[in-house]
């Protein structure tokens, strides 16, 4: 292959994965290892970072109240394979609510991290109507919720 095609099937590539960061695109086996993984959660929590994009998953040790100040959030404690808590804050305004969930359920997540010092929360798990944010997702069930 010549150095032209290298470099154009780079470029391609490039803008490729950029489409789909950017819009939050779940590609099985090929983006997976884009998403981040419990061991990034852990390093926010322990460097109390936040605004950062990661994928997880966890066992809901408790359902909360909805949050129904502002946009209304489905709210549950999951526990990672770590041990860390997470609070996950689901907007029902802008996604659909998962219905039938219940302590003990496995939950995979991928949105953004905010640290606080009880494990941080994880929200922004639908798409961004104003196409700003990058697209999170919940998964329960074998059903997607975004």
């Amino acid at each position: 292959m010549n150095m032209k095609k290298l470099v154009f099937l780079m470029v391609i590539a490039a803008l490729a994965y950029g489409f789909v960061q950017d819009r939050g695109i779940y590609l099985p086996g090929i983006s997976s290892w884009t998403r981040g993984t419990e061991s990034s959660l852990q390093e926010a929590y322990d460097n109390r970072q936040s605004d950062i994009q990661l994928a997880g998953e966890g066992i809901v040790t408790k359902i909360l109240a909805d949050d129904r100040d502002g946009s209304r959030h489905q709210r549950f404690i999951l526990r990672l394979a770590s041990g860390q808590t997470v609070l996950v804050a689901h907007n029902i305004d802008l996604a659909p609510r998962i219905g039938g969930l219940r302590t003990g359920d496995s939950v995979a997540f991928y949105g953004e991290y905010e640290w606080n010092p009880k494990g941080g929360v994880i929200h922004w798990m639908h798409r961004d109507p104003g196409g700003r944010h990058t697209a999170g997702w919940l998964k329960h069930g074998g059903k997607l919720y975004q």
